[in-house]
């Protein structure tokens, strides 16, 4: 009998794994698919859907492909550049094959997420096989896979109580996963089933550690069959994977899929983007004291929740970047894409708690509106004195910005040179405020105390030359210093 699966492959953003029904539309959101397909006129191969590289990506287009037809790939080779509708980002392969089949041409074509874009094989010799395949031969597997064959396998045949037979029959059918011997459904990259099969292994009990729980070729080669016989339960696997493994003089521990995807986002940042940065010294006095006189204000409104200094210069930072609005860009590859409005992505929380919710038209918006949607934020993502979160973030708050802000002075940080978050080309840092005497221009002393702060900027060369990020740092520490201008 045929049978068909969905495989998740690695894309440097968060995976999901997705079955994609055979009679419905593509799901809007989820990251690279691969249907793998066995079916008497091609050999056994996966066709590759156009992955999901952000949240909210529903569509985007192949900016070029770096293999063509009958090319070998390796895991973590590039595969082809895709354009979205914020950046350019490589999507990268997580196991070894051969492109069997170009299935769309680099350009401006729109691909929606799901659709297939390529064709991949395990053996060279199979690529011929592929020539004249095209896309609908893909769409027409999973609806042959339900039909039964004149000699179908045990394996490939679903067991199913009589009712749920029935009402598979009347509704459209997913495409079926690939069955292990065990009945259990299992997702495993070509190289990983291949491997099982040499060293005799059942694929079915090896835990996978790839993106969605897949098995990939290291599970198989470090998979130690008594280790299998101990666990259990799902449940059970999963809490031995998560404990602290000691070890001699050190202790390894596990990390969550978020705190994978970040470092794996950062480490591509820095590895792309040229980074430069610039510090400056602030003068907070005048705004200190615009804040007192603006909750001295509202003191009369009880529900009212007190202002305080980071979103005031939450505010400094939308009216530096109105003013120098070339800051506030991203690199496209073959264009810089200028932002109309400016969004702040700011810092919350630590660890794998860290989230950087998005503050909308931080330019165009009073500052008590801002700390408004600030404290929501700190609301739904820090725990209370339970121990519990009010969460979930709000779907408002969940996208990227156009520039990150990160506060690090509560830890008592004076300054901090951050990493850039594609497709943004700025992130600023702020330091402790402290005492520090300093020239006094207005009295006849010569020195006075004021309360100052280190502002670090990181940027990306390419979007932000050296001029241009002086120039908004100097409108930033003018609005800092004469705060009366946010209220222009």
């Amino acid at each position: 009998m045929a049978s068909s699966r969905i495989l998740s492959i690695g894309a440097r953003n968060v995976v999901q794994r997705v079955l994609l029904p055979a009679t419905t539309t593509t799901p809007k959101k989820f990251t690279a698919l691969f249907a793998r397909r066995w079916f008497a006129s091609y050999p056994s191969h996966e066709v590759v859907g156009m992955p999901s590289l952000s949240p909210t990506m529903e569509s985007g287009s192949i900016a070029s492909w770096n293999l063509q037809e009958g090319d070998s790939f390796a895991a973590g080779d590039i595969i082809c550049s895709v354009e979205t509708d914020k950046a350019t980002v490589d999507f990268e392969a997580q196991d070894d094959g051969v492109v069997a089949k170009l299935l769309v041409e680099a350009g401006p074509a729109v691909i929606n997420c799901g659709e297939p874009i390529m064709v991949t094989v395990e053996d060279e010799e199979d690529v011929g096989a592929f020539k004249d395949f095209v896309a609908s031969s893909a769409a027409a597997a999973a609806p042959a896979a339900a039909a039964p064959t004149e000699e179908p396998t045990p394996a490939a045949e679903p067991v199913a109580p009589p009712a749920a037979a029935a009402a598979a029959a009347a509704a459209p059918t997913p495409a079926a996963p690939a069955v292990a011997l065990g009945g259990e459904r299992v997702v495993a990259s070509p190289l990983a089933h291949m491997l099982a099969k040499e060293l005799g292994h059942d694929i079915s009990a090896i835990v996978g550690t790839g993106p969605g729980g897949r098995v990939i070729a290291a599970d198989v080669k470090e998979f130690v069959p008594a280790a299998a016989a101990a666990a259990e339960t799902p449940a059970a696997t999963a809490i031995a994977t998560a404990a602290p493994i000691p070890g001699v003089g050190y202790t390894d521990y596990a990390l969550s899929a978020s705190a994978q995807e970040l470092a794996a986002r950062l480490a591509q940042s820095k590895r792309n983007v040229p980074h430069y940065y610039l510090t400056i010294d602030v003068t907070m006095d005048e705004l200190l004291k615009m804040r007192t006189t603006l909750n001295n204000a509202m003191s009369s409104d009880d529900d009212a929740p007190s202002l305080g200094v980071y979103e005031m210069l939450l505010k400094a930072v939308g009216a530096a970047t109105k003013a120098v609005p070339t800051a506030n860009a991203s690199w496209m590859e073959s264009v810089v894409r200028v932002y109309d409005s400016v969004d702040i992505n700011v810092a919350v929380g630590n660890g794998d708690a860290l989230y950087t919710p998005v503050i909308r038209d931080v330019a165009t918006r009073g500052v008590k509106s801002l700390s408004q949607d600030l404290a929501r934020c700190v609301a739904a993502l820090e725990p209370n004195e339970e121990g519990e979160t009010v969460g979930p973030l709000p779907e408002e708050f969940m996208s990227m910005g156009t520039l990150t802000v990160i506060n690090l002075g509560m830890y008592g940080i004076k300054s901090c040179a951050p990493i850039i978050r594609e497709p943004q080309a700025t992130v600023l840092a702020f330091g402790g405020l402290e005492n520090r005497i300093v020239p006094n221009d207005d009295g006849e002393d010569l020195y006075k105390q004021s309360v100052v702060m280190t502002a670090t900027m990181s940027f990306d060369h390419r979007v932000v030359d050296g001029a241009v990020g002086a120039q908004w740092l100097a409108a930033f520490k003018s609005h800092v210093e004469n705060p009366t201008t946010l209220l222009l």
